[in-house]
């Protein structure tokens, strides 16, 4: 069995996913796989995502094969895969406003005239979309997400701007019997996931949290695109609400990308902040410093968000999947905690929870 994907975005993450299926290719079904729930998911294993369409308007990757795309610059994260060719070849979508003012100073557009994105998504046969635009597409997104509908795929929307989440686009798809899921993937062990998990904790353990903060900084083109602050807003949201979620009252948070840094590569620096109140009234605070590759730590758990977009249309399940997009990213349509959303995800993939 094969899941027919298509990829909207040939960056950094692209890059680590199109590599991690390669890489993993040969797991067994007993191995432990860092960062899958599991190597077999609904009889999915990572080698069976197939990718089959890919969209960009860089120049550097427009025209080229996608095992060739996914490491043309301005591309910077590790190699750790050799993929081989992969018969696909990387097509030119609409810019719209997909390229921020510093973006534009490194990618030059493609000359090729843009595609029907629809009409060729139908074409390759793709079952599932995998949105990678950049930060701040507003525009794009809710294209490429028409697009999807139009060609009767699932979407995957890993960036921040609400599709998932939003009522009326759950709605869309709802209707269109395709499931959608998202908004804003959640890395493996990223800033994120681990906010939330210190939150959770004190807030656990009964201390009052009075003011936190997340600052990020990387060398990456997603870092500097968002020097941007206007594309920002969603972002912002979705990294914030996340946090916020874990505790039952209103503590200032300041959550978000701080600064370019153009030697870290795709490196990413997150410095966590929490400071509260416990026995007292006696004062509390963590810091946290989390060094990663940023792309990398989102590879697997978008396989499994591919895996349980299939295995919703293998169902029937269509709008939002809840428990898998709870457990996959950062402004699901329901926030829940890591250990519930992993339960329940776990249930939603045995077939005993519907979304």
């Amino acid at each position: 069995m094969t899941i027919k994907v298509a990829i909207v975005g040939v960056g950094n993450c692209s890059s680590a996913l199109v590599q991690g299926t390669n890489y993993y290719r040969n797991a067994s079904e007993d191995e432990d796989v860092p960062g899958l729930l599991h190597v077999n998911m609904g009889g999915y294993h990572p080698r069976d995502l197939e990718f089959v369409a890919a969209f960009d308007v860089d120049a550097t990757k427009v025209g080229r094969d996608l095992s060739e795309a996914i490491f043309a610059y301005p591309n910077n994260t590790r190699k750790f895969s050799e993929v081989p060719r992969l018969g696909v070849e990387v097509q030119k979508g609409p810019v719209m406003d997909g390229l921020g003012k510093y973006l534009k100073g490194y990618v030059k557009e493609s000359e090729a005239e843009p595609v029907d994105v629809a009409e060729e998504l139908k074409a390759s046969g793709a079952e599932v979309v995998v949105n990678y635009l950049p930060v701040g597409s507003e525009q794009a997104v809710r294209w490429y997400a028409e697009q999807a509908i139009k060609a009767r795929c699932a979407f995957v929307n890993c960036m921040p701007v609400f599709i998932a989440s939003d009522p009326a686009w759950q709605k869309r798809f709802a209707e269109k019997g395709l499931p959608v899921s998202g908004d804003d993937v959640m890395s493996q062990i990223g800033a994120t996931v681990l906010h939330k998990a210190l939150a959770k904790l004190m807030v656990d353990r009964g201390v009052k949290i009075t003011e936190s903060y997340q600052l990020n900084i990387g060398g990456d083109t997603d870092f500097l695109n968002m020097l941007e602050e206007a594309r920002l807003i969603s972002k912002r949201i979705s990294k914030t609400s996340a946090v916020q979620a874990m505790v039952p009252y209103d503590v200032p948070l300041r959550i978000g990308p701080s600064d370019y840094v153009p030697f870290l590569d795709n490196k990413k620096i997150c410095y966590v902040y929490l400071k509260g109140e416990y026995f007292g009234g006696t004062p509390v605070q963590i810091d946290v410093k989390l060094d990663v590759w940023d792309s990398p730590n989102s590879g697997g758990v978008v396989i499994d968000a591919v895996r349980a977009s299939k295995i919703a249309l293998d169902r029937g399940v269509s709008g939002p999947l809840i428990s898998p997009s709870a457990f996959c990213f950062k402004h699901p349509p329901e926030q829940m905690p890591y250990e519930v959303a992993k339960r329940r995800f776990e249930e939603f993939v045995e077939g005993r929870r519907e979304r």
